[in-house]
């Protein structure tokens, strides 16, 4: 990795870790509201204890830290710790700092949002900050359950403990807090400006390939075919294009041959080739 990749990983690193604290100490923390995972967790051993919950984020994660290295590598621990210092250290900074809202249900939205721009930050640049994940993809190796569903029995669990600690309405904020910061981490990891990839399948493949590249202003691919049903030799376009020339695409294909197959599906990352935003005409 060059030093100008390292940089700017450990810029995004610090400023999600440094978000993360801002969502829990200002809003999150103070309003009696928690979040899922080991988050969720440390807030409320936090609330029970009276001590800085940010030791007990550091103290929690760091077994996972190891899991980390041997599982997924030395880049991965070596970015999770950094994230994990410098969140720690802004939630002992940010703790003397009074909330800027004392109602809930602001608390929660704001504190989910910024909450989940921080984890999603530290995710897209190679850490993590929470080994909920890692409990889980250990854990379905010995039961019948996925990834997935072993997270949402995890937190589920969590948030629920929420009731009998805190009350049934914050644990409720606790619930829109935690699914305005899981959409939020995607959003972020994923990015605003959303690909998505096309396949299209069509007799008039060559017109329509003309199309693309002349009034939507993208790069074409022919892929070679064969119907499963008919076993015809069949012409494939793929392209990838923004979700805002979606339909632009679609009305294309539409005026060219109505009856084409048109499959459209999301990409996270693109890199390469000569994906450049051209004007559409």
């Amino acid at each position: 990795m060059t030093k100008s990749a390292l940089l700017r990983r450990g810029v995004f690193l610090f400023i999600g870790a440094a978000l993360m604290s801002v969502g829990l100490e200002i809003f999150l923390v103070p309003n009696k509201i928690i979040d899922g995972g080991i988050t969720g967790i440390s807030i409320i051993l936090s609330y029970l204890t009276h001590v800085q919950v940010g030791l007990f984020l550091t103290l929690l994660n760091i077994p996972f830290l190891f899991i980390g290295y041997k599982m997924i590598g030395k880049t991965f621990a070596l970015s999770t710790f950094f994230a994990i210092l410098v969140m720690s250290i802004g939630t002992w900074l940010l703790h003397p700092v009074h909330e800027l809202t004392n109602d809930p249900l602001l608390a929660a939205v704001f504190g989910g949002i910024i909450l989940g721009i921080g984890v999603g930050m530290v995710i897209r640049f190679g850490g993590s900050l929470d080994g909920t994940e890692i409990i889980a993809i250990l854990v379905s190796k010995k039961l019948p359950f996925s990834v997935g569903e072993i997270v949402m029995f995890f937190n589920l669990f969590i948030l629920g403990s929420a009731g009998f600690v805190y009350s049934w309405d914050r644990a409720m904020y606790s619930l829109i807090a935690y699914f305005i910061a899981y959409k939020m981490i995607d959003v972020t990891i994923e990015g605003f400006d959303e690909s998505k990839s096309v396949w299209i399948i069509s007799d008039s493949f060559r017109q329509i390939g003309e199309a693309i590249l002349d009034r939507l202003g993208r790069g074409v691919t022919y892929l070679e075919g064969e119907g499963g049903f008919s076993g015809d030799n069949k012409k494939v376009i793929f392209c990838v294009i923004t979700r805002l020339e979606e339909a632009k695409l679609k009305s294309i294909v539409g005026e060219l041959d109505p009856k084409a197959f048109l499959a459209v599906g999301n990409i996270h990352d693109v890199k390469g080739g000569r994906f450049k935003k051209k004007d559409i005409h």
